[in-house]
């Protein structure tokens, strides 16, 4: 079976590379850093499998996913850090999925997995699991068109954040969430007078937000454009944002660029 690795991290490629190399029926042909080089070497190559890193800057696995059309679509493994993911839907859906840092077994599980799978789906039947997937994250039915519609040239951003605690995983639409703030490897979501835990760095959660929406205003704070009722001047060029929640944060001098974003929907 040929295999493409699709991960934005130069250590994790290399790392799921070496542990293939003792499969003697994979062959890697690729390892793609990003969804645009992934869809051109799938184009070109045509592979049997592809392990899929889920959190990637600007196109991530699930649009890598969404434009997965033709008579061959290679098989997927999901591959992520984080569990919050709906991981359920990897169960259901997926032909597997592998949490970092990968263990042989389960390695070996997925790739038995993979091969059962190959001799058992027809493409039909793997584009429509694949759009299972989609629908199933996002929260509503997504048909091809739909998917496909959603991989434009520019960037893309995620409307909803799949929130895990415990057995149960929480999905907040994007466009609720009031702000952001973090501590540590922990962020706090606030969303509709509810606030949700999410495991994982602000740097990686504002990558996946729109930034015609949200601001980060503090190396620990993200806000959203639309809750943003005023701005109120401080000394040393800082000043205060005061959101329709009632909440109110300081915008430090480091991010004085996002009072121009913010005051353009004032």
């Amino acid at each position: 079976m040929q295999a493409i690795i699709v991960d934005d991290e130069l250590l994790a490629r290399r790392g799921l590379e070496i542990r293939l190399e003792n499969q003697p029926d994979i062959d890697v042909v690729a390892s793609c850093r990003n969804g645009r080089e992934a869809l051109q070497s799938i184009d070109r190559l045509a592979p049997d499998v592809i392990f899929l890193d889920i959190q990637m800057p600007g196109m991530d696995g699930f649009d890598v996913m969404s434009a997965l059309v033709g008579p061959n679509i290679p098989h997927v493994v999901f591959v992520t850090a984080f569990d919050h993911f709906a991981v359920q839907a990897f169960e259901s859906n997926a032909v597997d999925y592998l949490l970092k840092p990968i263990s042989e077994d389960r390695l070996s599980a997925a790739l038995e997995k993979v091969r059962q799978a190959r001799s058992a789906v027809q493409a039909e039947g793997q584009r429509d699991r694949l759009l299972e997937i989609i629908a199933a994250l996002r929260g509503k039915p997504v048909s091809l068109d739909e998917a496909l519609a959603d991989n434009g040239d520019g960037p893309s951003y995620s409307s909803r954040l799949a929130i895990r605690d415990g057995r149960q995983t929480t999905c907040v639409d994007v466009a609720d969430i009031e702000w952001i703030d973090a501590a540590r490897d922990y962020m706090c979501i606030h969303a509709n007078g509810k606030t949700h835990v999410l495991r994982g760095t602000m740097k990686n959660l504002e990558e996946k937000l729109d930034p015609g929406r949200f601001v980060r205003i503090h190396r620990s704070t993200i806000v959203n454009r639309d809750r943003v009722v005023a701005l109120k001047p401080h000394r040393n060029g800082e000043c205060f944002v005061s959101l329709d929640c009632g909440r109110e944060f300081k915008l430090s001098r480091k991010y004085k660029q996002s009072v121009e974003r913010i005051a353009e929907r004032l």
